[in-house]
């Protein structure tokens, strides 16, 4: 398992589990990834950074915003520069593409990843031209949101063994069914949703 958002022992934490005992290792680590996974589907992002650059083709249809700055290309979560190439192309034939600026301004020093490309008073070229961009994709580094709201959604799946119906008992408050979701969960991931997703 890889990227998860929370690691083994925190959640081993978080139920006093002692760091040794590695009885209960698998089902912790399901519930890690299920958690990790379900918010990176929620919200229609991923929150790791990959760890070399990996290129991706766009049509630039629908993903071009005009102003009067320029046109902003609209690409996935960009988590680094390095190694970040911009071509205009297709098939077999690609040119670099210089002269454009990462918006927003200052993301990757406020921890946002970069999420569109300027031409600054330019344009992207015509609509029968694709684009491939060449980049670290994800985040900078996981938000404390959604490490936080992947520490609580782990732990309620690891707990769900324990109400397979959906109900929940309590000397305190009885009997209960399980909320759908956990709105501590989706409070600390909503800002995080991409628009329209």
């Amino acid at each position: 398992m890889a990227n998860e958002y929370v690691t083994l022992e925190e959640l081993k934490s978080q139920f006093q589990i002692e760091p040794d005992d590695t009885s209960r290792d698998a089902d912790l680590n399901r519930a890690r990834a299920s958690a990790s996974r379900s918010i990176d589907k929620t919200t229609g992002r991923r929150f790791w950074l990959d760890p070399a650059p990996v290129a991706r083709t766009f049509n630039p249809r629908g993903r071009i915003v005009r102003d009067d700055d320029g046109e902003l290309f609209l690409v996935d979560d960009i988590g680094s520069l390095t190694g970040l190439v911009v071509e205009s192309g297709s098939g077999t034939s690609w040119s670099t593409v210089t002269g454009y600026e990462t918006s927003p301004d200052n993301a990757l020093a406020d921890g946002q990843p970069v999420t569109g490309l300027l031409r600054v008073l330019g344009t992207w070229g015509t609509a029968t031209s694709r684009l491939r961009v060449t980049a670290r994709f994800g985040w900078p580094a996981v938000p404390d949101d959604i490490h936080e709201a992947a520490l609580l959604q782990a732990s309620r799946l690891f707990k769900r063994k324990d109400s397979p119906e959906g109900i929940i008992g309590s000397a305190e408050w009885g009997v209960r069914n399980l909320s759908r979701r956990d709105p501590d969960v989706w409070a600390l991931i909503e800002p995080y949703i991409v628009p329209g997703f």
